[in-house]
């Protein structure tokens, strides 16, 4: 099957401190525009698979990051 790239990878750039991201892989059984959520910092895969009819993720990874120079997270100035 040739697939089409909707939209390009982006690395993370986080400004400070450590950042979380998720990304999970869901079959679509009809070709559908999905649109991103509204509810970010309280994202729910459930209820995101159900309002798109989604079903159960069929992948997911999950990874943490910071920014390249070191900067941000707690600090200890004695």
């Amino acid at each position: 099957k040739i697939r089409n790239e909707v939209v390009s990878y982006e690395s993370p750039k986080p400004t400070a401190g450590i950042h979380r991201f998720a990304f999970v892989l869901f079959r679509q059984s009809v070709r559908q525009t999905i649109y991103a959520p509204g509810w970010r910092p309280n994202f729910n895969t459930r209820d995101f698979s159900a309002l798109y009819g989604l079903g159960p993720p069929v992948a997911a990874v999950f990874f943490n990051c910071q920014r390249e120079n070191g900067c941000g997270g707690r600090r200890y100035i004695r």
